[in-house]
């Protein structure tokens, strides 16, 4: 029952660390500036503000100030990202098949460096997952936007995430403020040389998921008729998160499955066809739900994160059903090859281990 590829464990929630308390700022945390710029009529801006609203997600702890200090540093390497996103953008010709090579590249090398940089400022959760999404749909967007508007969305939504991170901050109970200082914060430790080295070992398979993912996601686009190639990059990154190898593949295989299962839930969506304002509470509860479950199971959280994902980064320009089979032929592809890595790093793990024994001997 305790093998993370039995089938039984796609039913089976983790225990609960109040995760009410996250859920609900992250909801919030989306929700209220979405409502801000379609109540403006900029829904242009949109993108902007989901991504920044990543800020909500860090510092699930119960300590107000090293929440603030975890938003700060998983909130600000966000907002870089989103940064370089947009002068990418503003460079790049993604109509055009060099463009497209292009910002894979810049992806892979985003991949790459948020990898190593979520390593280093021991941001939780970890890896690149969040940045290569970020970076490659802003990069990639098919319109123009003003380059000040929505950096300015995009701060303002950070400020806004570490606000809502400390409502509560004073008339937080005594005992409970000193049993969150109380507890661990691998933060203020000093990272030592073999983690240090093994963030950027790890790297490596993050910029290997990414580029192998995007150029046959790309490569393959003609083909299968696909126009998201990003979401493969996505989905290559996410098996290499985990404790062990078959942790790892069953990550990729709940992402498959989490997907199959939400594309449906996106299907109603889209035949239901709600308003924009409807579309915002659906977010806003689609996150809400997916803070309740990431921890606790990941199958589950991808059956509302594929839904939230898909309505989120479509906001401005509709929601099509092409977008369902974009998802699961690119999510397929990139959770294969992410599987492939992890499995081939296991492989050459395992060879090194046995030489070094044999010269022991």
């Amino acid at each position: 029952m305790d093998d993370p590829l039995h089938w039984r464990q796609l039913f089976r929630l983790g225990p609960a660390q109040k995760d009410h308390r996250a859920a609900l700022r992250a909801g919030f945390g989306v929700f209220l500036p979405l409502a801000v710029v379609v109540g403006l009529d900029r829904v242009d801006l949109a993108l902007f503000a989901v991504f920044a609203a990543f800020t909500n997600i860090y510092g699930r702890g119960p300590s107000y100030s090293r929440r603030l200090q975890a938003q700060l540093r998983g909130g600000g390497l966000m907002w870089m990202v989103i940064l370089l996103a947009l002068l990418a953008g503003s460079v790049l010709d993604v109509g055009t098949d060099a463009g497209m090579w292009a910002a894979i590249g810049l992806t892979t090398v985003i991949a790459g460096a948020c990898s190593v940089a979520t390593g280093l400022l021991q941001i939780r959760p970890a890896g690149s997952l969040f940045h290569i999404f970020a970076f490659a749909a802003i990069a990639t967007l098919p319109f123009d936007v003003t380059w000040w508007e929505a950096l300015a969305t995009a701060t303002a939504t950070f400020v806004l995430g570490l606000a809502i991170g400390q409502v509560g901050r004073w008339r937080q109970p005594e005992p409970e403020r000193l049993r969150g200082l109380a507890q661990p914060n691998p933060a203020e430790q000093p990272l030592k040389p073999v983690v240090r080295k093994a963030i950027w070992i790890e790297s490596v398979g993050y910029v290997l998921a990414a580029a192998v993912a995007g150029a046959i996601a790309h490569g393959l686009a003609p083909l299968l008729s696909t126009e998201h190639t990003y979401w493969a990059m996505v989905a290559a990154v996410v098996p290499l998160v985990g404790h062990t190898t078959r942790d790892r593949v069953a990550r990729g295989v709940h992402r498959v499955l989490g997907t199959v299962v939400g594309l449906g839930a996106m299907a109603v969506i889209i035949w239901w066809s709600p308003p924009t304002w409807g579309l915002l509470l659906l977010i806003g509860l689609l996150q809400f739900g997916t803070e309740m479950l990431i921890i606790r199971n990941y199958f589950w959280a991808q059956v509302c994160v594929t839904p939230l994902a898909l309505t989120g980064v479509s906001l401005a320009q509709g929601l099509e059903t092409s977008l369902l089979y974009d998802r699961i032929i690119e999510t397929a592809i990139g959770a294969s090859v992410g599987i492939a890595v992890v499995l081939a790093g296991s492989a050459y793990g395992r060879r090194l281990r046995g030489r070094d024994q044999g010269r022991g001997a």
